[in-house]
């Protein structure tokens, strides 16, 4: 092999290198056996099979921790059930219902905020239902005749805010 760098510290570092990888690839071919025995056994104590090994350490590391976890799943989750068993679920879950259209005002509560469950109650009845739960709502600034005096300055009370439920999910 050739260096072309002049430094010779760089000459030898390669020669060293060279030699290493040399030694490494014809050491692992090297490999000492025991001397034949020619088919005679000695008659002495019989050696002691070696020592077993402990058995490794445990590695506190996050790989390890994750394979606990993995471990650990199965009794974590709940057991998987069948298509047909989950269908049998939700149908026991779902009450039969129908959506209803229509135009309901929202009274206010007794916080002043609008009681709409009590809206869409109204409109389920009105369509033959017992009861209902909103699903849509709207709501609109309803303003007295006042705002449109032309300089008149506009009071807080003038307009207010009214809620209607629009749709409800009614039931039996």
């Amino acid at each position: 092999m050739k260096v072309r760098s002049g430094n010779p510290a760089a000459q030898l570092g390669t020669l060293m290198s060279a030699v290493l990888l040399l030694l490494a690839a014809c050491g692992s071919g090297w490999s000492q056996s025991a001397p034949p025995s020619l088919g005679l056994q000695e008659q002495g104590p019989q050696a002691a099979p070696p020592p077993s090994t402990p058995p490794p350490e445990e590695n506190p590391g996050l790989i390890n921790e994750v394979g606990k976890l993995f471990d650990k799943l199965p009794s974590i989750l709940p057991p998987i059930k069948t298509p047909s068993e989950t269908m049998n679920d939700l149908s026991r879950l779902a009450k039969p219902s129908t959506m209803v259209s229509g135009r309901i005002a929202c009274p206010a509560s007794s916080n002043g905020a609008p009681d709409c469950k009590q809206a869409a109650d109204q409109l389920c009845q009105s369509k033959g239902y017992k009861e209902g739960k909103s699903l849509n709502a709207d709501s609109a600034e309803k303003c007295s005749a006042k705002v449109l005096i032309p300089g008149r300055q506009r009071k807080p009370d003038d307009c207010r805010t009214d809620t209607f439920v629009t749709s409800a999910l009614c039931q039996n």
